[in-house]
């Protein structure tokens, strides 16, 4: 399904122009503006035919809903949001597909910090994930500031949000696909777990970790161990660590 959505930021804004396939509905631009990388957004986007409107830095806060939107907003059309559905269908087409490789998925239990979610989107797209899953409620949605952070990413990744995350991964988990918590007190090492399959990565919230009934649906635990005082890492930080861990086991011999 498709919806509008505002994103802001140059960097984000930059990313989105050179992808072919963004649908950026319009570009909301400060006016009068002395600064050489706005300027060169918004020729890019009169090149590519998108409506560039001029706006005061107001006017792009009310747009935008929020002050950092660094003087430039653009509307887009979101293709990679999916319900339940979507990503069952996603589910099922990638693993019919003949010398693909093995899918993977990140899903996260309730993220509260946007630019934790933003974080672990951008590492997502950077390591191959076939789409980023969360639950509809009880956590951060996509958002400016989720778009910001994750520098393009939050437009090109798959994003499902579910209303039961753990009938999710019981369904995920019928079609062969393992599902891979993270934990401080798991005994598994995340260097000694076999990642060159199908599998889920299961990372949950800041500060409390995965909830008791999402845990039940792991085929198994995993943690990173930790060698200095710190007793755990910010969850877009370990996402990254599992994440490329399991890129680098799948990379061809």
């Amino acid at each position: 399904m498709s919806r509008a959505k505002y994103v802001t930021g140059l960097r984000t804004v930059e990313q989105l122009l050179a992808q072919p396939d963004a649908d950026i509905v319009k570009l909301y631009a400060e006016y009068q503006t002395s600064n050489p990388r706005l300027e060169a957004i918004i020729e890019q986007a009169r090149t590519r035919g998108i409506d560039v409107q001029s706006a005061n830095r107001a006017r792009l806060k009310q747009i935008a809903g929020e002050a950092r939107h660094q003087g430039v907003v653009a509307e887009i059309r979101r293709s990679t949001t999916l319900d339940e559905a979507g990503l069952r269908t996603l589910v099922e087409e990638r693993l019919a597909a003949e010398d693909a490789p093995p899918i993977l998925l990140l899903v996260l239990d309730g993220i509260q910090d946007p630019h934790n979610l933003g974080a672990c989107l951008r590492t997502a797209d950077a390591a191959g994930v076939d789409a980023v899953v969360v639950p509809r409620s009880g956590g951060a949605g996509l958002g400016p500031t989720v778009s910001k952070v994750a520098a393009g990413a939050a437009e090109s990744v798959p994003f499902a949000a579910v209303a039961n995350l753990g009938k999710v991964l019981g369904w995920i988990g019928d079609y062969g696909i393992r599902r891979i918590g993270t934990s401080d007190s798991a005994k598994q090492s995340l260097y000694d777990a076999d990642l060159a399959g199908h599998l889920a990565f299961v990372m949950g919230r800041e500060h409390r970790g995965l909830r008791p009934h999402i845990v039940e649906r792991c085929d198994t635990l995993v943690q990173l161990p930790m060698q200095g005082v710190v007793a755990s890492l910010n969850v877009s930080v370990a996402t990254g660590i599992c994440l490329f861990e399991a890129a680098r086991q799948r990379r061809p011999a």
